[in-house]
């Protein structure tokens, strides 16, 4: 098994009187993609925005390696370099090109040479498809191509560990899958992802670990065979029903040795 990269333990967030998450623990490994599905309002995003101190937490810790996850860090700005996150809606600066949305952070933030940071942005926007995009605007993208920028995006500032929050959600079907294989492919690579997804279908075919969430709690931690042939819970078993899997790929597994 690879190195612990992520630690979660007894983490509790609430909004006022709302428990939103429920004594929640979770250890993440290096190349490990876990993928995490649950019912709309169960906490699956805000464990990602907790993750990367979006969100201050009422109870437990979250560590990345040796540092401690907390808005109140003194160095929440290096360790967030350390965590690329995908949101829905892109979040793509309306009047930067592609080039200059993937270059603005590392050169800011991180103080990387600007030739050294085109060459690589254009290696990955070519490695998704996009190279010629690279002198766009984000109004001349379709939903899919956004997507993809904000993942060369994210990849720029050579993250730990990758978060995707429901990338899909916002996109047309015939764009979905144009995302969800850019995400394989990363799978493939051994990139660390947690991926919050309600396509069941890509998320058995990419994950190392389903982890189930309900009422802010989780309720299965598992491989996908055994999650979405064999769930141990009735909830998990009521929660899959919803969804066909006649067509559901085997899984092949992507954690690093």
């Amino acid at each position: 098994m690879a190195e612990p990269l992520l630690k979660i333990e007894h983490l509790t967030k609430k909004y006022d009187d709302n428990l939103i998450l429920n004594d929640i623990s979770l250890t993440v490994h290096k190349g490990e993609v876990i993928v995490v599905v649950g019912p709309s309002g169960c906490g699956k995003s805000t464990l990602l925005r907790c993750i990367n101190a979006l969100e201050p937490i009422q109870g437990g810790s979250i560590r990345l390696q040796d540092d401690i996850i907390d808005p109140k860090s003194k160095n929440l700005t290096g360790i967030r370099q350390k965590i690329g996150m995908v949101f829905q809606n892109y979040e793509l600066f309306p009047h930067l090109t592609v080039l200059d949305n993937i270059m603005l952070a590392p050169m800011k933030v991180q103080k990387r040479k600007k030739e050294d940071i085109s060459e690589e942005a254009l290696r990955l926007l070519d490695r998704v498809g996009l190279k010629e995009k690279a002198n766009s605007f984000p109004r001349q993208l379709s939903g899919g191509q956004k997507q993809r920028v904000a993942i060369v995006r994210a990849l720029c500032m050579h993250p730990e560990i990758m978060l995707f929050d429901e990338v899909t959600a916002a996109l047309d079907p015939e764009m979905v899958r144009e995302v969800l294989d850019v995400m394989l492919d990363l799978a493939r690579q051994g990139r660390t992802m947690i991926i919050v997804t309600h396509e069941m279908q890509f998320a058995r075919a990419v994950s190392d670990r389903i982890i189930f969430i309900d009422g802010g709690k989780i309720v299965e931690d598992a491989d996908p065979d055994q999650f979405f042939e064999a769930p141990k819970t009735e909830r998990a078993r009521q929660f899959l029903n919803i969804f066909e899997f006649d067509a559901v790929k085997p899984h092949t597994s992507h954690s690093a040795e």
